[in-house]
């Protein structure tokens, strides 16, 4: 079990549950527009948010945007201690910084002295294409984990332990063998991500096969999804690795069928349907939902769903964990389904 961190409210490692991340992509003097992004963050299902400070001039407003956030705030630090400082001083949940360019060691101990005197936990964080000179002869996923290494024996040598590790490259495998070795090496909690991952599709993928072969590992402690697009999608696809590993915490888990030639519905329009009215729904435990186009891929191979909805040449059965429980058109089995989930749902909040 990882060594124990909390970031504002938020526990990482322990025995807290993976949490997800992201970050704002709004300027940084927009104040508003910043904290009305977090809020649609944490609407989505975010745990933690980063929002970048790059110069001097951005402090003020990143002090306001702690004040009003929804979420805990990370500042996201580079080339300039100061900017560290300021955001300690702003009060910032946590700091984000690559030591190899925060500006040399005398720098850095100021930043741990800080953090410490504040209680703020510091995420060390080095990427594949930031590695220091001497360890480039190295494989880069040995060269990360070596020059991560080396930035934490600096920080334990200040008494500091309040960290979280990242060891990211746009390389799936090189990500994937990096924070292995990592995991074996130290007791600090580890924080996941693919960088540069790339558009919502492309990058989704590589962020899921990364972060996803990891987790299955029982490794990794948070997680963010790194995407060219808006980053609420971001949490989309992190709940959805979560929950395709096992460790997601609400909402539903959907299973449809691929469709074939027994599939006596045009199946395709009814899940986008289910998605996109499913959405809407706020849920306080995890429930399996079930989408089949025939009675061969119906209650019997969806039997451990929670809820589901499979379809003959006649009608759709509704069925729950296995039992059928109705019958219902095509036309009415969306809205029978989605009130079947919330009258669940309902259950088990009662319970």
């Amino acid at each position: 079990m990882k060594r124990e961190i909390f970031v504002g409210s938020v526990g990482i490692g322990g025995g807290h549950p993976v949490s997800i991340q992201s970050m704002t992509n709004t300027p940084a003097r927009d104040v508003e527009g910043t904290l009305r992004q977090i809020r649609r963050l944490k609407r989505a299902g975010c745990d933690l948010v980063r929002v970048a400070v790059p110069e001097r001039p951005a402090l003020a407003p990143f002090r306001r945007i702690v004040a009003g956030a929804a979420l805990p705030v990370i500042a996201d630090i580079h080339f300039d201690a100061a900017l560290a400082l300021g955001a300690l001083e702003a009060g910032a949940h946590g700091i984000r910084i690559n030591p190899g360019n925060i500006g040399g060691d005398a720098k850095l101990k100021e930043v741990i002295r800080l953090a410490a005197q504040r209680r703020v936990p510091i995420r060390i964080g080095v990427n594949a294409g930031s590695l220091e000179k001497k360890h480039r002869g190295l494989p880069r996923a040995e060269a990360m984990v070596r020059s991560l290494l080396d930035r934490v024996r600096f920080f334990e040598d200040q008494g500091f332990r309040d960290l979280k590790l990242s060891l990211k490259s746009h390389d799936v495998a090189e990500t994937v063998a990096a924070n292995r070795m990592a995991d074996r090496a130290c007791d600090y909690p580890l924080h996941l991500g693919v960088t540069e991952a790339g558009t919502y599709l492309d990058g989704g993928i590589r962020s899921a096969v990364g972060i996803g072969s990891l987790l299955l590992d029982g490794i990794g402690n948070t997680i963010r999804v790194s995407l060219t697009a808006d980053p609420v999608r971001e949490i989309g696809i992190a709940r959805r690795i979560l929950a395709a590993v096992g460790l997601g915490r609400n909402g539903i888990d959907l299973v449809s069928c691929p469709t074939c030639a027994r599939t006596s519905v045009d199946l395709i329009p009814l899940v986008a349907e289910f998605e996109r009215r499913a959405a809407r729904l706020r849920l306080d435990r995890r429930l399996r939902v079930a989408l089949m186009g025939c009675e061969v891929n119906g209650p019997g191979e969806a039997a451990g769903a929670d809820l589901g909805l499979a379809f003959s040449r006649r009608h759709g059965f509704l069925f729950r964990k296995g039992r059928i429980v109705g019958r219902v058109s095509a036309a009415k089995a969306i809205p029978a389904l989605l009130e079947m989930i919330r009258e669940m749902a309902a259950e088990g909040k009662d319970g």
